[in-house]
């Protein structure tokens, strides 16, 4: 079990929930926006929330941000070590660096001694785009990426630096599970999970579920990400089906028929309609398309719809409680979500 470190009022390893983390895409500088953003992500389900740190006006602005906000903010820092101290002070909760792209060591002590004066983490992550050139001629990629991580937690805990969240990203798959089982075995610090640069929606969740979720089942991971080309919510939504599938959180869940030649109404548009809803409660909701399967597959739901030639049958728990006609099967499912959730 790895170490707890906090960030803001969330605490991350020590067998804490598993957090969901995302990433703003608005100019930092542009404050109403990214305030907006940040608490679009939070009211999906985010537990972290890292914007761009560039320049030191996107570092001061932290400050402006912070005091309309209500969740823990991570400042994302590239090159110069200088912004990650000012944004320490403008009220930042955690600091992502990149090993190998700060510059002299003498430059990472001196940040780890004003995070230690706030109290503030710092979590070191590597991709592929700031591997030590060092380990990359010496390593297979997947171990550079685990070393080039290691080599700055080594230099953090040199300058007496203890509190840690490590990440080790690349855009393969393989290269990600097993840079982390390489990561696992050597550290006791929170590890930041993801597939990074994953591509684009369809793409990223393929790629992140398969990543993620080996992970996670493996027990490797303290806090998620899911990297999606675009809205940043979409990624939000993601993580937490992921962690709700794998029995790390609760949530609601809508399983559905993939349909055949016996399907007797429209399951998809059916399913989409009351999975906003049943999302917002710990209910499983089963939308079968016929009965030849439908009760018996969804028994195990707490509610269930099953298609009849003239409409369908409602049931809890397998048990049939109700005929419905076809045109009024989604307000009598969602009338019996909502009475089910009270």
């Amino acid at each position: 079990m790895s170490k707890v470190v906090k960030v803001g009022k969330v605490l991350v390893g020590g067998g804490n929930p598993v957090t969901i983390q995302s990433m703003t895409n608005t100019k930092t500088v542009d404050i109403e926006q990214t305030v907006q953003q940040i608490k679009m992500l939070q009211d999906a389900g985010c537990d972290i929330v890292r914007v761009a740190v560039p320049d030191f006006e996107s570092a001061r602005a932290i400050k402006l941000i912070k005091e309309q906000i209500n969740i823990p903010l991570v400042a994302d820092i590239h090159f110069d070590h200088r912004l990650a101290i000012e944004a320490i002070k403008n009220g930042a909760d955690k600091i992502r660096i990149n090993p190998g792209n700060i510059g002299e060591d003498w430059k990472i002590e001196e940040l780890s001694k004003v995070a230690k004066e706030f109290q503030i983490p710092i979590r070191v992550g590597s991709n592929v785009g700031s591997l030590r050139k060092e380990f990359e001629s010496k390593y297979d990629r997947a171990t550079a990426l685990a070393e080039s991580a290691l080599h700055e937690v080594y230099l953090l805990e040199k300058f007496e630096f203890y509190d840690i969240v490590v990440s080790v990203k690349s855009s393969d798959v393989i290269e990600t599970i097993k840079a982390n089982e390489y990561i696992a075995q050597k550290i006791i610090y929170p590890i930041h999970i993801g597939i990074t640069e994953a591509g684009t929606y369809d793409t990223s969740i393929i790629k992140s579920s398969v990543g993620i979720g080996h992970l996670l089942l493996r027990k490797i991971g303290d806090t998620i990400r899911v990297s999606i080309a675009g809205d940043p919510i979409k990624e939000v939504y993601a993580a937490r089906k992921l962690l709700v599938s794998l029995h790390l959180r609760k949530g609601g869940q809508v399983i559905a028929c993939p349909t055949c030649a016996r399907t007797e109404f429209d399951v998809e548009q059916v399913a989409r309609s009351i999975e906003p809803i049943v999302e917002g409660t710990n209910l499983v909701v089963a939308v079968m398309g016929c009965v030849v399967n439908g009760i018996g597959e969804g028994r195990h739901a707490d509610i269930g719809i099953a298609g009849t030639k003239d409409g369908a049958v409602i049931f809890e728990k397998g048990q049939i409680i109700k005929t419905v006609k076809r045109e009024s099967i989604c307000e009598e499912l969602l009338n019996l979500i909502k009475k089910s959730h009270l």
